[in-house]
């Protein structure tokens, strides 16, 4: 096989074909492109371009199965399956990739249910049924709890797999009673994205926060409830979208639906209305019909127990955070700002929550420090005044979304014992964009732990297959992240010295950063300053190297919001106001979601009370719950792709891809499974395939494991180039392809005597064809040449009289005919002349 694989710019990798030897030592390879192009494609002698796969693996549905396992190899099986095949899920290993087809397939109907329910993983095409099955299964078999973990970049299709495999589970495991428990967790679905989906740039349904939602099931393995836990949701999108994207989109429908008659004492307007449902400049979505979708969304809630008053309630709270977007804050000299009492924004915001308008006014424009000796009020600049009305609309936002889930929650409690659980993890991917803040670090410290988790799962599972295959088993070495995770997470690492200047009254962003430059430039390798910045740093992530901008860190830490504000929403007399921020009220986990799940081990907490209240720290120890309970679950991974950032249908940008790929962890299971024994076969799978290498005498055993090890002795001196387990047989890298080349060879010998036969047997039968034609064309010219020269004289005579007798006979008959004719015009004529001379004769 002299087809290798180089690097290209535009195609990341580009097939070529080797038209010279390579000699050790020769600083290029010549090969020629699949265009026909020659080029000289220099070589490290230490790193030779990858091998490609013989055209029999290709377009395989397990990555795994490849013979040569690399980038290339991956990237092009993708890729066929995808544009050629219309393949959108294909198995890397435990990891089923799946990539976004931007298109509406048929392939989630009732009916593709069925047919997965029950499968073994690999008897049929991968499918994201397929690993819902497997959860399923194993749960049912083990009596173990499982976990599903969906990642990928936003607009990958995320939120989508992680419905599908809710619906899976749903329909399976259908119950007989008629409480719709299968109904009331798929309603919670809408209703979650309704709150926490927003159009972004790169999705136009983009998940802005992290879901796991458990999915409880009784000893009959059928479904009676399930719980959420919600992470990090984007607050900031609340009052404050870039171009061309939208805010959450419930508030799109809640103005779409502004006119209706239940929806008027609301005082709502158009979404254009409003600066914080306007920013982005992108009001409506093509193709979405938010009118339509509020309806959906009342329905959903009404399926979940949540009837009219809750629903009226949510909706006055998401009208006053519009309503107090609008408000406008005057400057008054430099150092001070005002609001009007006359404002109607502010009057409505005060009415719709029954707050004391005068005190609102003047607390959005001033604050109170509290020192041991005096309480100071101190006038606030328009900036500021603008910056605490932002954040008092992202608390309310941020307790409502609390509030919702949590009755989410109540809605899907179950009264009897759980006895299984199935997690499904709806969860960001690795993020990097122009500008990387907060958020992005903390997303991204996410999928170090949740990578992390991964690298580990996937090693055990490898020392597992050959432990049960009785194979020695040598160290693998294989990617650990934790130098990063403690660079994050460690004492007086980065989000330790984050939490330290928070605490400084006169904390700032660039001490925090001038702290980490003198911490960890030059002491930490994972950890750069950039050279033409000073008010960023990067991180070497295990997917890429991401630069964060240190502005509004500490703010965003802090998550803050002026206590005298807080104490007149305490004040307010609408209940639901009142209790989002009484001093004791439900308890929440960090960024989302009331927690009712009880953990086997205690939360994280930090000894000081006042560092625990920081984003950082929540995030921290809610993604320690997290990591314990998906390690104490059985895990299944799927990493969604997205093919192309236009959103067109079957369309597959290998750089984007690429890109993908190295940060998702696939590439790095494929490099884990090439350093040992890649690809497995059953001894049952081998002797199918490669039975016609064996001789009459190796065939002629009854034992079929034993014929497959004496054949691949035979054929394979290297004895280290595979291993014989009690199942199956382990191959090295490129050993595959090795009896791929055997097998092609004595294919490609039969099929030349098979030719030879068929063609000799084709020239015989046309040979033979055109001799009896030639037979019968000579029979008939003898048979009329020994005719005519039979015809006798007295023949001839007949004939010459037969025809002086017609001659006469045709005579007697024309002339007959001739002589009436001309009676009959002679007739005529005389007839004739006679009317016109009498005629002429009366006119005379």
């Amino acid at each position: 096989y002299n087809r290798v694989w180089i690097p290209d710019n535009e195609e990341v990798w580009q097939s070529a074909e080797i038209t010279k030897n390579y000699k050790a030592g020769d600083r290029f390879l010549h090969v020629q492109l699949e265009d026909g192009t020659e080029l000289n494609c220099p070589v490290d002698p230490a790193a030779l371009p990858p091998l490609r796969n013989p055209d029999i693996l290709v377009g395989e549905n397990d990555l795994t199965a490849l013979s040569y396992l690399h980038e290339p190899a991956v990237l092009h099986n993708l890729k066929v399956r995808f544009e050629e095949s219309k393949l959108i899920y294909t198995y890397s290993g435990i990891i089923l990739v799946a990539i976004n087809p931007y298109k509406q397939l048929p392939i989630y109907g009732d009916a593709i249910i069925h047919a997965y329910s029950g499968q073994n993983m690999g008897d049929m095409d991968p499918h994201i049924f397929a690993v819902a099955e497997e959860a399923y299964k194993q749960m049912a078999r083990n009596n173990k709890n499982q976990s599903i973990i969906v990642s990928g970049e936003s607009g990958a299709g995320k939120t989508v797999s992680a419905r599908y495999t809710m619906r899976y589970f749903a329909t399976v495991s259908r119950s007989s009673s008629n409480a719709h428990v299968e109904d009331k967790v798929l309603a919670s679905n809408p209703i979650t994205e309704a709150v926490g989906n927003a159009k972004t740039t790169r999705n136009d349904n983009s998940s802005r926060f992290g879901k796991y939602t458990e999915i409880s099931f009784d000893q009959h393995y059928q479904i009676i409830g399930a719980n959420m836990r919600t992470y990090l949701l984007e607050k900031s999108r609340v009052v404050f979208q870039s171009e061309n994207e939208r805010n959450y989109h419930i508030f799109y429908q809640l103005c779409a639906s502004a006119m209706q008659p239940e929806f008027k004492h609301l005082k709502l307007g158009s979404a254009e209305e409003f600066n914080y449902t306007r920013m982005g400049g992108s009001t409506v979505i093509e193709g979405v019909d938010d009118r339509a979708n509020m309806v959906e969304t009342q329905k959903t809630f009404a399926l979940l127990g949540l009837e009219g008053d809750f629903q009226m309630d949510v909706f006055k709270m998401l009208a006053a955070i519009l309503q107090l977007g609008n408000v406008e804050i005057t400057a008054v000299g430099d150092e001070r700002s005002s609001i009007s009492l006359e404002d109607k924004h502010l009057n409505i915001f005060c009415e719709l929550l029954d707050l004391n308008c005068d005190k609102m006014a003047q607390w959005l424009c001033h604050r109170k420090i509290i020192t041991t000796s005096e309480t100071v009020i101190k006038p606030m600049t328009r900036a500021q005044a603008l910056n605490a009305r932002d954040a008092l609309a992202k608390k309310i936002y941020s307790h409502l979304f609390d509030f919702i889930v949590e009755r989410i929650n109540q809605a899907l409690q179950f009264p009897g014992k759980q006895h299984t659980f199935i997690g499904v993890l709806d969860i960001y991917g690795f993020e990097t964009f122009d500008v990387n803040s907060f958020e992005q670090f903390c997303i991204n410290y996410a999928n170090e732990k949740l990578q992390q988790q991964f690298n580990l799962h996937v090693f055990k599972l490898e020392q597992e297959e050959y432990m049960k295959e009785d194979i020695p088993w040598t160290l693998i070495d294989f990617y650990d992240n934790q130098p990063v995770i403690d660079l994050i997470e460690a004492k007086m690492g980065i989000l330790e010295l984050l939490d330290e200047e928070c605490l400084l009254p006169h904390g700032t962003d660039e001490n925090w950063l001038q702290k980490l430059y003198n911490n960890f430039v030059n002491k930490n390798t994972l950890f750069e300053k950039p050279r033409m910045s000073n008010t960023s740093f990067i991180i070497r992530h295990f997917a890429d190297k991401v630069e964060y901008k240190c502005e509004g860190f500490l703010e965003k830490n802090r998550d803050t919001v002026h206590e005298v504000l807080i104490e007149i929403l305490k004040e307010s007399k609408f209940h639901l106001c009142a209790n989002f921020f009484q001093d004791n009220p439900v308890s929440v986990s960090p960024f989302g979601s009331t927690l009712n799940i009880k953990s086997a081990r205690p939360v994280l907490k930090s000894p000081n009370k006042q560092l625990r209240m920081t984003v950082g720290s929540k995030f921290r120890s809610s993604l320690s719950l997290l990591m314990v309970t998906l390690n104490a679950t059985t895990p299944h991974y799927v990493r969604c792709i997205k093919p192309n950032d236009e959103k067109l249908p079957f369309e597959f940008d290998s750089k984007r891809v690429t890109q993908q790929l190295r940060a998702c962890g696939v590439l790095e299971t494929i490099r884990i499974s090439a350093q040992s024994y890649p690809s497995r076969w059953t001894y049952i799978e081998f002797f199918s395939r490669y039975s016609i290498l064996m001789t009459q005498q190796e065939l002629s055993v009854n034992d079929k494991k034993q014929i497959c090890k004496t054949v691949l002795q035979r054929l394979i001196q290297d004895h280290n180039q595979y291993q014989f387990g009690r199942t199956k047989i382990f191959f090295r890298a490129g050993q595959v392809a090795y009896l791929e080349k055997l097998r092609s060879d004595k294919l490609r010998h039969a099929c030349i005597m098979i030719q030879k036969s068929v063609r000799g047997w084709l020239q015989r039968k046309k040979f033979l064809h055109v001799k009896r034609a030639a037979i019968i064309i000579q029979q008939y010219f003898r048979g009329q040449r020994t005719v005519r020269q039979a015809i006798t004289a007295r023949t001839l005579k007949q004939t010459w009289a037969a025809i002086i007798i017609q001659k006469y006979c045709r005579g007697y008959l024309v002339r007959r005919l001739c002589q009436l004719i001309h009676v009959a015009a002679v007739t005529i004529q005389a007839y004739t002349r006679g009317f016109l001379a009498r005629k002429k004769y009366r006119k005379v």
